[in-house]
């Protein structure tokens, strides 16, 4: 539903250059997978899923329409759109993707321009507005914030900290795909479920 959305008001807001604009872009596909199954993830965020997006796209016509090489084009714009995202803080699978097809469309036969960064904000903005829509409603928190703790924090005192958990994740050096505010509240209610089997076995 949402995709279909994205293309009608896409197409809507295209009006006369409906035709000579596409109306959806293949990248979309799997921003909707992130937002609707998995939209506690980092990665599926509005900001990653909106700035990941866009700031990719202009980054592949960019670089696709300075280069004009559909050879060289797709895997310089992809590169620097991973730069980008990480030090922009949206980092977004799919906007891979998007660089890609745009440095394709710009360094191409059919020479890709600014303008169609018009169709991929109205798409990528459509998805976000339903997706915050949709999980709200659902009971998913869109953005997501982590679950506030259910325990009474006097029944046990959790033996880490935040900070243990940055540490540990910068040691690893590895980005992993959850918020380190889910990570503490698991870790919290896991001590907590041992608390009440060690209480239940005395």
């Amino acid at each position: 539903m949402a995709i279909i959305l994205s293309a009608l008001a896409t197409w809507l807001l295209l009006g006369s250059q409906s035709t000579a604009l596409p109306w959806l872009v293949a990248p979309l596909g799997a921003s909707a997978v992130l937002v609707f199954a998995v939209p506690a993830s980092p990665l599926a965020q509005p900001w990653p899923v909106v700035g990941g997006n866009l700031i990719s796209a202009a980054i592949g016509i960019g670089v696709g329409m300075y280069t004009g090489s559909a050879m060289l084009a797709p895997g310089f714009a992809v590169g620097v759109a991973i730069v980008v995202m990480t030090f922009t803080r949206c980092l977004h699978p799919p906007g891979g993707a998007c660089a890609l097809l745009c440095a394709l469309g710009a360094a191409g036969g059919e020479t890709w321009t600014w303008i169609y960064l018009l169709p991929i904000a109205a798409n990528v903005l459509t998805l976000a507005l339903v997706g915050m829509i949709y999980n709200n409603l659902t009971g998913h928190s869109w953005p997501h914030r982590a679950p506030l703790p259910v325990s009474n924090p006097t029944l046990v005192h959790a033996p880490h900290t935040r900070g243990d958990i940055e540490e540990v994740l910068a040691e690893w050096d590895e980005v992993l795909d959850v918020d380190v505010d889910d990570l503490d509240a698991f870790l919290r209610e896991v001590n907590l479920h041992v608390v009440r089997r060690e209480i239940g076995h005395r």
